[in-house]
């Protein structure tokens, strides 16, 4: 039994059973793939995978066990190999960071100044996506940790941990008559074209249901994944925007102006998340109390074994 051959199983299962996905996340090919598969059942005399001729069509009872073990020595053989790149490297490593624009534009650049300031040595990147990328690249340990507002309960494998809330503001041009307005509303909002984000980032899930639960239909006539464009696309007079609060910049945004409406969609909770039953290194735990006060390293420790810190930290 080969690590490796673990590796494929559980890619596979990962893959829902696409042979050639798996073999080409893992750099492999499709025949060594199922060549490696079929050696380790063999070797085990348990089937993982039903077949229909070469097509894997589910997991077998006895497989389902198998991947299970499989999943937590590979999650073990990278903490293993985690502990030794941290000691034997002293106060160097690396760290990748897997987060929105929003997050990696408006709330990143102090921390990682204050974490390169003190770790010098560490590689710091950060690679920017939509929340589903930033899930996959963490849970198959291309990212160390996870950014981003949007719920990601469907990725149980991932502790996500609640950071800070923020609200959402609605932008304008200098001049525009929704300025003039003693009150911001939903029904004012819908007489207007609207510009905001991509329903997969930034809160939008909760944009779209303040608009449905008024009945009103909102006249989005341009999304995007970052505020800058938004901005940019606002000041152009294609529209008003609807941001993060966080994104609005006065000194920078000159020809705007902003209007909090976390009244009218509420609060979003930014979280970061980390592969559950991972090894966690020194200045992964310094790098997460910067961007989150509250959550110490006794805080984490306790999250990972268990504990529930949506309901410990009050934010």
């Amino acid at each position: 039994m080969k690590l490796q051959q673990l590796r494929y199983l559980v890619e596979v299962a990962r893959q829902g059973l696409n042979v050639s996905e798996a073999a080409e996340t893992l750099y492999t090919s499709q025949p060594g793939i199922s060549k490696q598969i079929k050696l380790l059942e063999e070797e085990l005399g348990v089937v993982v995978f039903e077949r229909s001729g070469k097509r894997l069509t589910a997991i077998t009872e006895p497989g389902k066990a198998v991947l299970e073990i499989a999943t937590r020595m590979l999650g073990d053989a990278e903490n293993i190999r985690r502990i030794g790149e941290e000691y034997a490297g002293g106060d160097s490593g690396s760290l990748v960071i897997a987060t929105t624009h929003t997050q990696a534009r408006y709330a990143l650049p102090t921390v990682v100044k204050k974490f390169v300031d003190r770790h010098p040595k560490v590689r710091l990147s950060l690679h920017q996506g939509h929340p589903t990328q930033i899930a996959e690249w963490t849970l198959k340990g291309e990212a160390d940790i996870a950014i981003a507002t949007e719920s990601l309960d469907k990725y149980p494998q991932l502790l996500m941990l609640p950071c800070y809330q923020w609200g959402h503001c609605v932008i304008a041009p200098d001049g525009h008559p929704i300025l003039g307005d003693k009150s911001l509303s939903l029904a004012a909002l819908a007489r207007w074209p609207l510009i905001t984000y991509d329903s997969a980032f930034a809160g939008r899930s909760r944009i779209n249901k303040a608009f449905e639960l008024a009945q009103l239909t909102p006249n989005v006539v341009l999304t995007a994944i970052d505020a800058d464009v938004i901005k940019t696309y606002v000041g152009l007079g294609l529209g008003l925007g609807i941001i993060a609060g966080m994104a609005f910049d006065p000194p920078r945004d000159t020809g705007l102006q902003a209007i909090d409406a976390a009244h009218l969609f509420g609060s979003n909770t930014t979280r970061i998340g980390l592969r559950r039953g991972t090894y966690v290194r020194r200045y992964e735990y310094d790098f997460i109390e910067l961007f989150a006060s509250h959550l110490t390293r006794k805080a984490v420790d306790m999250a990972m074994a268990g504990a529930r810190p949506n309901e410990e930290y009050q934010l």
